[in-house]
């Protein structure tokens, strides 16, 4: 497999052709690139409808009954999971949790472990990724699972799954050496699904997820595009800051599909991809 290529192509000079969608200012808090932290906390729950069960798909093995992810995130890891051969030794132990369950694992993280302990290892309620259905906790599967730390070894299938994690467009959230960034400790259980090949460019980088949302600000529909190639994709990737007022008109790169996603920030991300039959050199 080769190297996926990553670029910026200018658009000074060129005839510009596009359309435009116009969305909701309240769509910044929606999506699969939405910033969660202490400092951007979730301003919108998710709705039922794009929650699925994850005994939908019953070969994946939880910790606990009624478990939910967002219907695509689910999808994605089934995938992944096909593709590391971890059906059967990885357990996903959390997954979608309300703002009232992630009180009650905060507070009883709290008389259990302390407040340093939790402090690392567990998000304020509304601070959460668990409660946009994007996050999802893995760990070995065995007898006596941990559920706030879960054992996710770095070696055979679960090596596969973190090798494999990007190409199905998960990350691990809080990675060793970020911790500055993320306020969080390092968690090798915790992944968040952004989609690919947001997965594939963090990665590449080295990038936790506040230094991607801060990176692709750089690159406004006006001026650069960030690129991304690779034999599956070929994609354009700009930011639009919100306008004032109620909505914000989009201007949509010619391309063959798109997605939007808010930030939770400031403004929108849009990933326009040109089918490989249909790109056009530049």
């Amino acid at each position: 497999m080769g190297q996926p290529n990553q670029m910026e192509r200018s658009r000074t000079g060129r005839h510009l052709t596009y359309s435009t969608v116009q969305i909701a200012n309240s769509e910044i808090h929606q999506g699969h690139l939405v910033l969660i932290n202490r400092e951007h906390p979730i301003r919108q729950t998710s709705s039922s409808d794009r929650l699925l069960p994850l005994s939908t798909i019953p070969a994946i093995h939880t910790l606990h009954d009624g478990m939910r992810l967002d219907r695509t995130c689910l999808r994605n890891l089934a995938n992944l999971l096909e593709a590391c051969q971890g059906m059967n030794e990885v357990i996903a132990v959390s997954g979608y949790r309300t703002k009232i369950e992630q009180e009650e694992i905060y507070e009883s993280s709290l008389a259990d472990n302390g407040a340093e302990y939790t402090a690392r290892y567990v998000a304020l309620p509304d601070r959460s990724e668990h409660q946009t259905g994007l996050a999802i906790d893995v760990g070995k599967r065995n007898k006596d699972v941990d559920f706030i730390a879960p054992s996710f070894p770095d070696s055979g299938v679960y090596k596969r799954f973190k090798q494999l994690a990007a190409r199905y467009g998960f990350v691990q959230r809080y990675k060793e050496g970020k911790e500055s960034l993320t306020r969080i400790s390092c968690e090798p259980w915790h992944f968040r699904y952004l989609g690919y090949p947001h997965s594939e460019i963090m990665e590449r980088n080295d990038w936790c997820l506040e230094e991607y949302i801060d990176q692709l600000e750089a690159y406004p529909y006006e001026k650069n595009h960030l690129i991304f190639e690779d034999e599956r994709s070929f994609a354009e990737i700009y930011y639009v800051a919100a306008e004032t007022g109620t909505s914000t008109i989009i201007p949509l790169e010619e391309c063959d599909r798109f997605l939007l996603s808010g930030n939770n920030r400031n403004g929108f991300i849009v990933t326009a991809f040109l089918d490989k039959g249909s790109r056009v050199h530049v």
